[in-house]
């Protein structure tokens, strides 16, 4: 079971909340690149706290040589003993060119070298040996012994990706150890639909015999004590989910339930910059077709009706009341029994 440090935690809770979330139950805790650094953010949930893993969900990739990705989580993973892994991810090109100024190409070819990038130097690393690895978009043949951290008592940080159109689910399957599906394909019929038989798709034509990369689900579900604290999360992350599908290419879901016309009415007002009308346009039904949602005692046989066999592991929000601690805990030692998938 997963769980994020919400962006916007300051580096001053990061002990106590990671803390929190390992004593609920969780065993991974995905810390985001928005609005801080992550590696930071690892270093303090890993100090901090005893057995959970701590995943990078998603560092943006296209920001940093590869290399400078590299020490930082060779780093990671030889102070934890191995409870760090990577997840890397392009972005979008409005925020690669223009918040961080760097080239925008091709996408899903130049993460796939930056992945092998990785790999190369994680490599040269564990070995101390010399470098050189020659890719479509980057090259590495320098690294003096003086520059290399040497081995570490650990396998190499686990690779994962994420992602939302086909390219990017199909290179997960090729080259990814795991897979942070967006929140807006973690829907099983979207997962059925697409996302599975692109990682399958990936598998294959990179010919793995290891089953392809797990998966993880970000299905954001709504929940809560009783049926009220439920009706009062639903209306508080109806705006949310609302701004999500507000924007063209997170829409598969709505479409495939035949809901054009809702994606069509939630991007014309987002054109027109009508943010605090967007909300209006998802009915409770049209929410419960999104998005799970029960009070804890329901929760798990909603998610096992969803999720039984098809992922191998499901991020949920811990409460945002502590005194629901106990009770969450409870029902998220429930929710760790659904079956994973078999691969």
């Amino acid at each position: 079971m997963i769980t994020s440090l919400p962006a916007s935690t300051p580096l001053s809770e990061v002990a106590e909340d990671v803390q929190r979330v390992e004593a609920l139950g969780f065993d991974c805790v995905h810390v985001s690149e928005t609005v801080r650094d992550p590696f930071g953010v690892c270093a303090l949930a890993l100090e901090h706290s005893s057995f959970i893993t701590v995943r990078t969900s998603m560092v943006v990739a296209f920001a940093r040589s590869p290399m400078v990705t590299a020490y930082a989580a060779w780093e990671l993973a030889r102070f934890s003993g191995g409870r760090f892994q990577l997840g890397v991810a392009t972005q979008v090109r409005g925020n690669i060119v223009g918040r961080f100024s760097m080239p925008w190409t091709d996408p899903a070819a130049q993460l796939r070298d930056y992945v092998a990038s990785l790999r190369a130097i994680f490599a040269a690393f564990a070995d101390e040996q010399s470098l050189d690895h020659h890719g479509s978009h980057y090259t590495f043949t320098r690294l003096q012994p003086y520059f290399n951290p040497g081995p570490i008592d650990a396998a190499p940080p686990a690779i994962w990706t994420g992602g939302v159109n086909r390219r990017m689910c199909t290179l997960a399957g090729a080259v990814a150890d795991g897979f942070v599906a967006h929140p807006t394909s973690s829907h099983p019929a979207v997962l059925r639909e697409y996302v599975l038989p692109a990682l399958a798709d990936g598998a294959a034509r990179q010919g793995r015999t290891d089953g392809g990369p797990a998966l993880v689900v970000v299905p954001r579900v709504i929940s809560g004590r009783d049926e009220a604290a439920v009706a009062a999360a639903r209306d508080e992350f109806r705006s949310e989910l609302a701004f999500l599908y507000s924007t063209p290419a997170y829409q598969r879901t709505l479409k495939l339930f035949g809901l054009d016309e809702i994606a069509q009415r939630l991007s014309d007002r987002a054109r027109r910059k009508e943010w605090s009308a967007l909300a209006d346009v998802l009915t409770d039904d049209v929410v419960s077709q999104l998005v799970p949602q029960g009070t804890y005692a329901q929760l798990p046989d909603v998610l096992a009706s969803r999720y039984d066999g098809i992922c191998d592991g499901i991020s949920l929000d811990a409460p945002s009341d502590p005194a629901d601690d106990d009770q969450f805990a409870a029902m998220l030692e429930r929710v760790k029994a659904i079956p994973a998938r078999v691969t």
